[in-house]
């Protein structure tokens, strides 16, 4: 994930079936004037990658210039979650359950909400907190000292790169002023490519992230919830004397998200921890870039969601009725009589 695949150079790949005396998977040897045409056709696959790539780059081309037509609406969303605009009646109908409610309790509900309108609140109370409560990937990365910070979150933005500039993404975090940091805007910045591998061109499936810069948190004294203090006893040998010893160490942390991990070897080699820890990280900037941001209001009342749930169980059922096809036999031999219900998701909080 992190640009460096392993895979065979350009000409390794053309002459790959001259070394294994065929192709992989086959049965036996193709003849010379087959295997000539095959490479032929590895050619044309090659021509087709670099031409998807171009279809890749106008997609996100695509993606810029909407960008700047859907952030007028994101202002207006800006505005109400925060409470510097109320919205108007026209603008609060909604076709909703509540119409099939009798009249009895619709006047209810309408001096319930009267009551709930003289309460003083503004907006809506968090709004983004709530959606990390509500997203698993993300309430896996929330931690219970994050939340107080999380209160003062304003607005998520995605900002694309220019026409000019390496194809990229900024996710800009906007907070209102607080007591933990000086910033009023967090970042990250993720860099893409659209173009095939010289060393593996035919892994090429679209635009994908390489790389991730976080920014700096200017925490203010005593507030870094990245970091925990710890005392420690210690005795002296000699003396037979105790002395109590501080010690600063990481933690776990939504707000670790803005530092990233780097791979710092510098050898090139692929280091498998980290490479999973970058793909969580990547596929994190998706879902803020490609579902978070521009369904927020879906996620906060949990519609999306259940959404993203039926599309995993139809992503799931598909690949069991594959296990079904190739493995029934073993099945039937392992199958107890007892039905395994699945398990929810819960958000663990440290």
């Amino acid at each position: 994930m992190d640009g460096k695949k392993e895979g065979k150079g350009k000409g390794e790949l053309i002459m790959a079936a001259d070394k294994l005396e065929g192709f992989p998977f086959m049965e036996s040897p193709l003849p010379k004037a087959v295997k000539r045409r095959v490479h032929a056709l590895k050619r044309l696959q090659l021509q087709y990658a670099h031409t998807e790539a171009k279809f890749y780059q106008e997609v996100h081309e695509l993606e810029r210039k909407y960008a700047a037509l859907y952030q007028p609406l994101y202002e207006k969303r800006r505005s109400v979650v925060t409470g510097a605009v109320e919205p108007t009646d026209e603008e609060c109908e909604w076709q909703s359950e509540d119409e099939d409610l009798t009249e009895g309790l619709k006047k209810k509900a309408v001096l319930e909400e009267k009551a709930e309108e003289g309460d003083g609140t503004k907006g809506i109370p968090e709004f983004w907190l709530t959606i990390f409560r509500t997203v698993p990937m993300l309430c896996e990365m929330l931690q219970e000292h994050d939340e107080p910070i999380l209160k003062h979150l304003q607005d998520i933005t995605v900002k694309f790169s220019e026409a000019d500039q390496p194809m990229s993404f900024i996710l800009e975090f906007h907070f209102e002023p607080n007591s933990f940091f000086s910033n009023t805007v967090l970042t990250k910045l993720y860099k893409m490519k659209a173009e095939p591998d010289d060393n593996d061109p035919f892994s090429f499936e679209g635009t994908e992230i390489i790389d991730c810069e976080g920014c700096t948190i200017n925490w203010n004294k005593g507030k870094d919830v990245t970091m925990k203090i710890i005392k420690k006893k210690q005795k002296h040998k000699g003396r037979g004397t105790t002395r109590t010893i501080t010690k600063t160490i990481p933690q776990d942390s939504f707000f670790n998200f803005f530092n990233p991990i780097k791979d710092t070897s510098g050898d090139g080699e692929v280091d498998e921890d980290l490479d999973l820890r970058l793909t969580a990280d990547f596929e994190i900037g998706h879902l803020f870039r490609d579902r978070i941001v521009p369904r927020a209001v879906l996620y906060f009342t949990g519609e999306a969601l259940e959404d993203d749930m039926s599309m995993d169980e139809e992503e799931y059922e598909e690949g069991d009725e594959e296990l079904d096809e190739e493995g029934d036999e073993d099945d039937e031999d392992d199958y107890d009589g007892k039905a395994v219900e699945p398990q929810p998701q819960e958000c663990k909080q440290q």
